[in-house]
């Protein structure tokens, strides 16, 4: 695959105005608490530009002006709970964080979390990390992280799961050239299609194993997976 075939113009005409999406919205009832972090820290939080709704034309949209700085742009693409985006944000509080996901009762959680935490570099896209893509201009991400996604475990729905063409590619062209993209699951499927398919999206393989990350912090996630019995399995690629 070329470079030509992985960037190009991020107009209306690459942008889908509607795509499918698999997953929960919503879950439980949420408590009173989460609520009240819904509705008074989300919106100051959500950068602007990315629904359909905001900017139909998917003009791409400035990532320096969702925080008020040049700071290198991270990317976690279906946060959970929160666990690892801010415990990232904490450590690495010159880096500035996008954490994407659709579940609003996880951007419920992680929003108490960045409360406790109290750290300020982080914005929360509540929705298809694919919306956020297509108005990331080329090359502006300097790392991504997808940790524990679902793993549609029937053979039918593994078209739906993140590491496919129609996901990475959109990725591959918002990462910067050399950019580490991280995966963490504990589902040996879906690390099997996973370094299948990541590299034909124009990555190269880095590291693959089951020793997490020096920076790593283990996610309800994980710790649910281990006290079932299933092995963890982390890989890095780097964007070519």
């Amino acid at each position: 695959m070329s470079e030509d075939d992985l960037s190009g113009d991020a107009g209306a005409s690459d942008r889908p105005e509607w795509r499918n999406f698999y997953g929960r919205r919503m879950g439980k009832t949420m408590r009173q608490s989460q609520k009240s972090y819904l509705s008074e820290d989300l919106e100051a939080l959500r950068p602007r530009g990315v629904t359909h709704e905001e900017n139909p034309a998917r003009v791409p949209i400035d990532p320096a002006a969702i925080f008020g700085n040049d700071a290198p742009i991270w990317l976690e693409v279906g946060f959970g709970g929160g666990e690892h985006l801010v415990h990232m944000a904490a450590r690495y509080p010159a880096i500035n964080i996008i954490g994407c996901e659709p579940f609003i009762n996880g951007v419920a959680m992680l929003l108490g979390k960045i409360r406790a935490a109290g750290v300020h570099n982080l914005a929360v896209h509540p929705g298809d990390a694919r919306d956020l893509m297509d108005v990331l201009p080329d090359g502006s991400v300097a790392r991504a992280f997808l940790n524990y996604p679902d793993p549609w475990p029937k053979r039918r729905h593994h078209r739906r799961r993140f590491v496919t063409q129609d996901h990475l590619r959109p990725l591959a062209r918002v990462l910067a050239r050399g950019a580490e993209f991280r995966v963490a699951t504990d589902i040996p499927d879906y690390m099997r299609q996973t370094l299948e398919e990541v590299p034909r999206a124009g990555f190269a393989l880095v590291r693959h194993g089951g020793e997490p990350w020096g920076d790593w912090i283990s996610t309800r996630y994980e710790q649910k997976a281990l006290r079932e019995g299933r092995v963890p399995d982390y890989a890095t690629f780097a964007r070519r």
